[in-house]
This record gives structure tokens, sequence and C-alpha cells, in this order.
């Protein structure tokens, strides 16, 4: 069931992940990769733990939209493609601005959607009191 769920959501995301790329590709910036990275980062801290523990979604299931959805919509292999075709055509600021905003923002994402799912989560604990 497992493999039936990643391969599920494994082409929903691979969807998503190339209607960014059509909405958002172009131009000498990758602002569809960082879009969908960043994205990508914020759902699944944010996703993997409130619904590990707010909802009653199986664990194959939550690993399913993780590995699967999440998986196929964000793209570590573009980001490294992207960084180095950068550098070979010289863009080394554009190249340093690319990593530096996928990297630290990546990292604020994963930071926000677990304040969020936090939040959340409290707000909903403190209704069953």
């Amino acid at each position: 069931m497992y493999f039936l769920y990643v391969g599920i959501f494994g082409a929903l995301g691979g969807m998503c992940r190339y209607a960014m790329n059509l909405w958002l590709g172009g131009g000498s910036f990758p602002y569809a990769t960082v879009a969908v990275n960043l994205i990508g980062c914020f759902l699944l801290a944010f996703l993997m733990q409130f619904l590990a523990e707010k909802s009653r979604i199986s664990l194959v299931l939550l690993n399913g939209i993780g590995t699967g959805f999440i998986g196929a919509f964000t793209t570590f292999s573009a980001f490294s493609v992207d960084t180095i075709q950068l550098l070979q055509n010289g863009e080394v600021v554009l190249a340093g601005s690319y990593v530096l905003v996928s990297l630290l923002g990546g990292l604020i994402m994963v930071k926000l959607g677990r304040l969020l799912s936090d939040r959340l989560l409290k707000r909903g604990a403190h209704h069953v009191h």
C-alpha cells in the first residue's frame, strides 16, 4: 500500500512541480526551483508534524504524502544543475544568491512550518480543556 500512496502522491507532486515551472519558468534566475523547494520545506515541516499529531491519517498515508508528493514536488537535483549552469554562464553573484536563498530560505521555511504547526496544535489543545 505504501508504494501505491507514494506513486499516487508522487504523480501529483510531479505535476504540480511541472505547473510551477510553466508558471514561473524562464529568465536567468531559477524562480520555479526556488519556489517549489521553499514551499516544499514549509509543507514537509508543517504537514508531517501537524498531521502526525492532529489527524487520524495512517502513518503509511502520511509517509506517502511526504515521500511521494513533497519528494516529487521539490528538487535538489534541479537546484544543483541550476547552480552549476549559473556558474558556467559566469553568473557568480546570481549563483551565490541562489544558493544562499535556497539554503537559508529552506531552513527558515522549515522553522516557519514547525512554528505554525506548534501554534495550531497548542490552540487546538486549549479548545479541548
